[in-house]
Formats: structure tokens, sequence, C-alpha cells
């Protein structure tokens, strides 16, 4: 989302005198706010539902000044970008009418009125007083955290009154949250999210046909924080978590991998074998199966070569004919 898409669209449409291009443009713009100040032009359709009033949106902007190609505000550059929720770190009320109309996936260009942007006063020394503002806007994605910080909110007690499907959904909120950080290197965060999610599906119980749905949505959880302590350099949490996988599913080849790789940095090498042999069994092809292996192998190796280096000088001949360690 750059220049291109946004001169392409102000020169469409009728060259009326005397107009200038962000006039000509509004003319063929949907009115989202009803009084013409928030105008949208759809470039590609997005999929699924509107953004919801309390959700936390991860988007791609660019904001353009008119006559100007380019931008004095934009989050382009960022390989990923910030997650962003609706009422709090969105300050511009144009930008969150905006946000609220579109969908997942979605890539639309907006107008602004002073108004719904930065007012009479401007914002100097980059926006002059009672500055209309263009914006081109790409919805990544959104999760609606609302539903799932009340819900974390109540009682042991009040929570029980929900239904399953409840429990789950929210659950399935908080590891969504985690993923989204861990993706952008916050594992701490992520750890916690995660660990939000574990505590609601522990304290539940389900009927006996529904409990495997908890212990399936147990297993996604127990997964990333096992991957996420890896990230924290804390092995011995990273097994813990992955043998709980494990209890769940034995044959899971993510937990036994993960349980491998928490057992090599622990140099455990004889458990590190084991897990990760019995992943390569349950996939042979792996790539990164077998490239732990050849890590343990080449490990396990410099492990030796260094045990005999040290027998050998503990009991190298000294100068006198004696040996280290003889009385």
């Amino acid at each position: 989302m750059g220049g291109s898409a946004r001169n392409q669209g102000v020169l469409e449409g009728d060259d009326a005198p005397g107009q200038s291009p962000y006039q000509r443009l509004s003319q063929r713009m949907l009115d989202i706010s009803g009084d013409r100040g928030v105008l949208k032009d759809v470039i590609r359709e997005g999929a699924g539902e509107l953004v919801t009033p309390d959700a936390s949106v991860l988007v791609k902007y660019s904001g353009y000044l008119e006559h100007m190609d380019r931008p004095f505000d934009s989050n382009c550059f960022r390989k990923t970008p910030r997650l962003m929720k609706l009422g709090e770190d969105i300050t511009l009320w144009g930008m969150e009418l905006g946000l609220l109309s579109m969908r997942r996936g979605e890539l639309a260009r907006f107008l602004f009125k002073p108004t719904y942007a930065y007012g009479t006063l401007g914002c100097p020394p980059l926006i002059p007083p009672n500055t209309t503002v263009l914006f081109e806007i790409e919805l990544l994605d959104f999760l609606d955290s609302a539903e799932s910080d009340k819900f974390c909110a109540l009682s042991a007690e009040q929570q029980d009154q929900f239904p399953l499907q409840k429990v789950l959904k929210v659950a399935a909120t908080e590891r969504e949250f985690g993923n989204y950080l861990f993706r952008q290197n916050r594992f701490y965060d992520a750890k916690v999210r995660y660990k939000r999610a574990l505590l609601l599906l522990h304290r539940r119980e389900a009927p006996l046909e529904e409990q495997h749905l908890v212990e399936a949505a147990k297993l996604l959880v127990l997964l990333n924080l096992s991957f996420t302590y890896l990230k924290l350099d804390r092995p011995t949490r990273a097994l813990h978590f992955g043998e709980q996988a494990l209890i769940i599913d034995q044959k899971n080849a993510k937990a036994l991998f993960r349980c491998g790789q928490a057992c090599l940095l622990m140099t455990e090498y004889e458990k590190a074998r084991d897990f990760l042999v019995r992943a390569q069994k349950e996939q042979p092809f792996n790539h990164d199966v077998n490239n732990e292996l050849k890590k343990l192998a080449s490990y396990y190796r410099d492990y030796v070569d260094k045990e005999k280096e040290m027998c050998h000088r503990m009991f190298a001949p000294c100068e006198n004919g004696s040996t280290v360690g003889e009385n």
C-alpha cells in the first residue's frame, strides 16, 4: 500500500473544474459516518465478520496530505505491526470508525475531514489546521478480547455457570493472543496468555462425552507453552509442559520434539535421543526432527571427546613419573 494506489484513486472520476483531487475522489466514496466526515473506497474486499467495537486490530496504514505522494505517517516499514486496541491505541476517530467497517484482509482508502482527524488546530508542523487527510488501511487481522477479559475477571464459581463452549472460546482467544505475541518475539507476554488459557481449561470439569474437546484445547496450549519456554531459555519448564502434552497424546510428534530439544539444552543426551527417536518414528521425514538428531550426535561426540581429554589429563604421567591422583 503506497503512493501508487493513492494516486490512481485520485486520478479516477470526473475532472470537475475548480475541484481539488480529494474533492473529486470524495464524489465516488461511501459515507460511513452519516455526515460525510468519513468517506470510504474499498480497494480489495475482505472476508468474514466486521471488526467488533472492543477488538484489538493488526493493521498496516499510511496517511497522506493532499498533493503529497509520500505519507506523513505510516507503519508499513515495520515487519510486524503492533497490535492496537480500539478506544485506547487508535487516536483518530475517523480511523476507528473506518476500522469498524472493515473485514479481515480488506484494503480500503479513507478520507477523514478535520473533525474526524486532527481538528481545527491540526498537528504542527506536519498537519496544517483544518486539514482533510487520506489514509490507506489494510486490516490484516483482529482479535476481540473484550469477551475474554470480562470472563477471566469472573470468579471460578461464576465461570462455572457458563456452558463449556464459552470456556473453549475464551481459551482459544487467549491462545490466539499468545500466538500473536509469540510472533512478535514477546515470549514472556505470550507465556502469560497461554497460562491464562491453560488455567481456564484446567479448572473446567466437562462431561465425559465432551472431555475430548477440553483435552484437545489443552494440547494446543501445552505445545505452545513448551515452545515458548524454549525461547525463554528455560528448558526445564519446556520439558515439563512437553511431558504434560504427551500425557494427552503420547505419540504427538511436536511434543516429543520439544521434549527432545529441552533435554538437549539440559545436556541430558540419553533422554534427548529417546524423545527425538520417538518423534522420528511418528514423522520419519520431518526435517526439523532429523536435523535435531544430527545436532544431538554432534554434541554427544564433542561431549565424549571432552570427557576423554579430561580423563587423559587426570591420569597423565607427571614429570616425576607418578600420575595425578596417586597417593
